[in-house]
């Protein structure tokens, strides 16, 4: 074809997942019963209070026309509420809460309302590899900082000083960290937020975890900065609602960082389907049991993927957050990433290999916890079959 494609696309590259994807689903076709233990994608039912309201609302004849980019006052001000009764976090509806859809939309509509090409942004290592891949769409140089599992997968501030930090506008944090499970807490934000603010440089916390296995109270970086000068959030409900598929997000900042990020949205999107903005409402207001209950089952596939990573003779901690344990694999296996082709092609299991996520994650692999029961015993019996 004559098409020249953009030269961004030079440092962008097709998703990790979406390949494995297409390579899972042949292998499927050819027969093959393949347990994927690899993405993130919640298969239990959300809230049965979200799914009939959505449903029911998609019967109204005025529902189905262009919604607000901010999205309803009705949802914005359920959010207040669920964020300070969840977070203890309180935020202005009108102003600091700006729904979205899904929040890695976010990532890019913030990158693009802050970042110049050849403006710098801190990204972890290891970390999402959206957060890459956008900062190279919109021309940005990124600094990466390390995450070490000796230094519980937190920054190292005085390392991170140590770079040319004069362009930086914007810097990344992720806690529930993914794809470690470690988790931060009030001091470690608080210094994040003071070394942004000495440094002028916005600190964003991409935060969908935090409701996942969590067996403190969920905390949010919006309490180390009420006011919103330094710090802002994303949060999502695709993880802590079962809603992946429905595209419902959360930025929380400044109003006029939100009115920056408006500026970019509302010139890619054309906002929320108002029946999903009803759905959101419901599931925001379901009892805190729901919650429980989601997580007692994640307990329960979690103790399988913990005797699957002991099979496979890998170290990992037990005390990690959110959907997906991280572990280390032994110094015999030299080439992660081949050890988890051969798992797949041998046994019939795909495990995320941690390189996708940084040079730091080269000695690890990430399971989900996105698997029934039953799936997961079979992932398990097939690898005792690989071993031997």
């Amino acid at each position: 074809m004559i098409a020249q494609f953009a030269e961004r696309l030079n440092h962008v590259h097709e998703y990790y997942f979406s390949k494995k994807l297409d390579q899972i689903a042949r292998m499927r076709a050819s027969g093959l019963n393949v347990i994927n233990l690899g993405i993130g994608s919640p298969d239990m039912l959300p809230p049965k209070e979200a799914i009939l309201e959505a449903s029911s609302s998609m019967q109204l004849p005025h529902v189905h026309g262009y919604s607000s980019y901010r999205s309803s006052p009705e949802l914005r001000n359920a959010l207040a509420l669920w964020l300070n009764e969840t977070y203890k976090i309180k935020c202005d509806p009108q102003t600091e809460i700006l729904p979205l859809l899904g929040s890695k939309e976010g990532i890019l509509y913030l990158s693009m309302a802050l970042l110049n090409p050849g403006d710098t942004v801190l990204i972890p290592n290891p970390g999402y590899p959206a957060y890459s891949s956008v900062a190279h769409l919109v021309g940005a140089k990124i600094i990466y900082y390390n995450l070490r599992e000796e230094n519980h997968w937190l920054p190292d501030l005085s390392e991170i000083e140590s770079h040319d930090l004069s362009r930086c506008k914007l810097m990344w944090i992720n806690y529930p960290h993914m794809p470690s499970g470690a988790s931060a807490d009030v001091n470690l934000f608080k210094k994040l937020k003071d070394f942004c603010q000495r440094k002028k440089i916005v600190l964003c916390n991409d935060n969908p975890y935090g409701l996942v296995l969590n067996e403190s109270p969920p905390l949010s970086l919006i309490s180390s900065d009420p006011d919103l000068e330094v710090v802002c959030e994303l949060n999502s409900f695709s993880k802590s609602f079962n809603m992946a598929g429905w595209r419902v997000g959360v930025f929380i900042g400044h109003r006029e960082l939100v009115n920056a990020v408006i500026s970019v949205k509302s010139n890619v999107d054309s906002g929320m389907f108002l029946p999903i903005q009803h759905g959101a409402i419901k599931a925001l207001k379901i009892d805190q049991s729901w919650h429980l209950e989601r997580n007692e089952i994640y307990k329960k596939r979690r103790d399988i993927i913990w005797d699957i990573f002991d099979l496979l003779r890998c170290t990992y901690q037990k005390n990690q957050v959110g959907l997906f344990i991280w572990a280390r694999v032994p110094d015999t296996i030299l080439n992660v990433e081949e050890f988890i082709d051969d798992l797949l092609l041998k046994a019939h299991v795909f495990i995320t290999p941690g390189t996708i996520f940084g040079s730091n994650g080269d000695r690890y692999i990430r399971a989900s916890l996105c698997s029934s029961l039953e799936s997961l015993k079979l992932a398990q019996k097939n690898i005792e079959g690989y071993i031997k």
